[in-house]
């Protein structure tokens, strides 16, 4: 495939986004990432946070050894790394695990034992936040698996849109998707899964931060259960 490798400032790539974002809504997964492994080329990389390897599998089939980034937050469930090693091992992607600049241990003496029980979201920001803007300053775009589905406060994500704060295009190649729609997916392309998937788990992050669903709850729901908090900051 011919990438198209180019200097855009940010508002070229804003007006990139907004344009790509109404001319792709109804486009397939697929055809969504196709179009960004044209435009952007090595200058894209696909997040993931090990859940599912569905959008890494998708990107992989539009752009073969496109990067996957991983952040490793030291508080992660040992499948879920099992899930990163899996995916490196045997699909045609670049796993880059970022790792925050203090290990847990180290975060513990500055800031006091589990900051994540006391304050979510400073060690969202040190764990995940910061090391994110790190890794991603040398692409123009990047990939994520949200979904409208998921919550209420992902029900307006674009398909392809303009993340303000990092001056980078933002792509959410399944944002249409169902629950249905990923396990058809997984189910037709023996995608890798997260085996947390398969034990009340429907949405994997830290271990201390996250617990199993309970019938009809939404799938972000484990997440930071009991508090007002939805969201690690790293998409919004």
């Amino acid at each position: 495939m011919t990438t198209i490798q180019e200097e855009r400032t940010g508002e070229d790539l804003k007006s990139l986004a907004e344009r790509a974002g109404r001319d792709l809504e109804d486009a397939s997964a697929l055809e969504i990432l196709q179009w960004a492994a044209s435009t952007f080329g090595e200058s894209f990389c696909v997040t993931s946070s090990m859940e599912d390897a569905v959008v890494a599998h998708l990107a992989s089939r539009a752009l073969p050894g496109v990067d996957v980034v991983f952040l490793d937050t030291g508080y992660h469930f040992p499948e879920t790394i099992g899930t990163r090693d899996a995916v490196e091992a045997v699909m045609d992607v670049n796993v880059i695990t970022l790792t925050p600049r203090q290990t847990v241990a180290e975060q513990d003496a500055e800031y006091g034992p589990e900051l994540h029980a006391r304050n979510p979201d400073l060690c969202c920001a040190l764990r995940k936040v910061k090391p994110l803007e790190e890794g991603l300053a040398k692409y123009d775009a990047w990939a994520t698996g949200l979904r409208r589905d998921e919550s209420p406060t992902r029900a307006d994500t674009p398909v392809v849109g303009w993340d303000e704060k990092r001056q980078k295009v933002k792509i959410s190649p399944i944002a249409r998707w169902t629950q249905d729609d990923v396990d058809a997916y997984v189910a037709e392309h023996g995608v890798l899964t997260n085996p947390l998937l398969m034990d009340g788990y429907a949405s994997v992050g830290c271990a201390p931060c996250t617990r199993r669903v309970l019938e009809g709850e939404d799938a972000r729901a484990g997440r930071w259960a009991g508090r007002s908090k939805t969201e690690c900051g790293l998409h919004g």
